[in-house]
């Protein structure tokens, strides 16, 4: 479980120099998710996890293929790897993350949605 902590945007005490009330307590409702650290590999897989009220969300753990979006209209291409990202040490392990750009088998490739909670990788066309 993730740690959860909201930052102190106002000062701790007032111009009396009272103590400011808490607005509320931390909920657990209000706790994000762990990051599923979605990887380049040869098949995709696919984990289901409950979300609140029982609905259900897939997280893709391991991705092989990319939804391309070109002037010719969208195509399926295999990920080759990672080139950019705003981790570089996810560069090294092939992490794909929103904004990353990867290596396909028909040119560079922007992933344009949040991987791990959409559950499929869709990317822009760059090169």
């Amino acid at each position: 479980m993730k740690q959860y902590h909201k930052p102190q945007k106002k000062k701790v005490r007032g111009g009396t120099g009272g103590k400011r009330e808490k607005f509320r307590d931390k909920k657990l409702a209000h706790m994000g998710g762990a990051f599923s650290a979605t990887k380049v590999s040869d098949k995709d897989v696919k984990a289901k996890r409950r979300k609140r009220g029982g609905s259900i969300a897939i997280r893709l753990k391991k991705a092989s293929s990319i939804n391309v979006v070109t002037k010719n209209g969208t195509k399926k291409a295999k990920i080759l790897r990672v080139l950019e990202s705003h981790n570089p040490e996810f560069i090294r392990m092939n992490i794909i993350t929103k904004g990353a750009v990867v290596e396909t088998d028909i040119g560079k490739v922007k992933v344009t949605n949040r991987v791990g909670q959409d559950g499929i990788v869709n990317g822009v066309l760059i090169s």
